[in-house]
């Protein structure tokens, strides 16, 4: 009997003893690469990145991950792929999956994600959708405990839109058990469904900040949103992260983005470019954190 396909869609399909063990790789893999140590366990295997909207960061974490795996990493974009033109996804996903050993797509639609899995014989990773980014807060979240130890029991202050990365972070709190604040403008509110646990909504940020040991955001406009980038401008003005709303966190609060970031919109230049922001860590950290991710869906639990 063939082992059932894993996959990773949304945070919530791994459990939290799932993330400590792909903690403790991250942890592992990461200090071989920083002492030059060649590690190989991926060597002949082939990682396909689908990408229906761009990327800096994901396209080099993924690629340069599974070139440090020993692998290979195969790029398509849309137009390079019959799935610009058209094809139906399932079909593609028999194709792809039958010439490489794993597949990350980064696309719109998380359904486009759910129907791509179900057809495919090999994991299929979200590289990003319009409704969640797991590998992102992977990667934030590792971050967080190699600054400051365990994430469970703390807070963390989401300011900004309830977009993809703040749906992502609602599913964490539920996975790792800290308190979310989510601060979003009139009109821009988290569906309240997606409000359990202990995830609490505040109209005023500087009140979702007050206490907070993480603080963090995204840009105002995402991918696709692009037409109204002014009307956001306007409507998010109050929600930059400044100095001010760091000093109302606790005192050796961290500041997290997922990047790009502008400077001057989401958050100001002091906090950015200040000593309380990982986000260089936090970047660099999707590279481990994926290598993680691609061994363990690849081999499974290694020791």
């Amino acid at each position: 009997m063939t082992a059932k396909v894993r996959h990773y869609l949304r945070f919530d399909d791994f459990t939290r003893q799932e993330y400590e063990h792909l903690f403790e790789r991250t942890r592992w893999i990461k200090e071989r690469f920083k002492r030059y140590e060649r590690y190989w366990p991926l060597e002949d295997r082939t990682l396909a990145m689908i990408f229906e909207k761009q990327s800096t960061r994901t396209r080099l974490s993924f690629e340069a991950g599974m070139h440090q795996l020993g692998g290979a990493a195969i790029f398509l974009a849309t137009r390079d792929s019959q799935l610009g033109r058209g094809e139906p996804v399932e079909d593609m996903a028999q194709v792809v999956s039958r010439m490489c050993d794993v597949v990350m797509i980064r696309t719109f639609e998380q359904e486009t994600l759910s129907r791509f899995a179900r057809s495919s014989r090999v994991p299929v990773i979200n590289g990003l959708t319009n409704e969640y980014h797991p590998c992102q807060i992977l990667a934030d979240i590792y971050t967080y405990g190699e600054q400051r130890g365990p994430i469970r029991g703390r807070t963390v202050a989401w300011i900004g839109d309830s977009n993809n990365v703040c749906n992502t972070w609602l599913q964490a709190a539920q996975v790792f058990d800290f308190k979310l604040h989510v601060s979003t403008p009139p009109g821009y509110e988290v569906e309240p469904e997606r409000m359990v646990g202990n995830c609490e909504p505040f109209a005023d940020p500087m009140s979702a900040a007050r206490g907070a040991d993480l603080v963090t955001t995204d840009v105002w406009t995402s991918m696709g949103f692009e037409a109204e980038n002014e009307e956001r401008r306007r409507d998010f003005e109050a929600w930059q992260v400044d100095a001010e709303m760091m000093r109302a966190a606790k005192r050796d609060a961290l500041f997290m983005h997922c990047l790009p970031a502008h400077r001057g919109e989401e958050v100001a230049a002091e906090v950015i470019d200040g000593p309380q922001s990982v986000v260089w860590d936090e970047a660099e950290n999707r590279l481990h954190t994926q290598k993680a991710l691609l061994e363990y869906l690849l081999l499974g639990k290694l020791e």
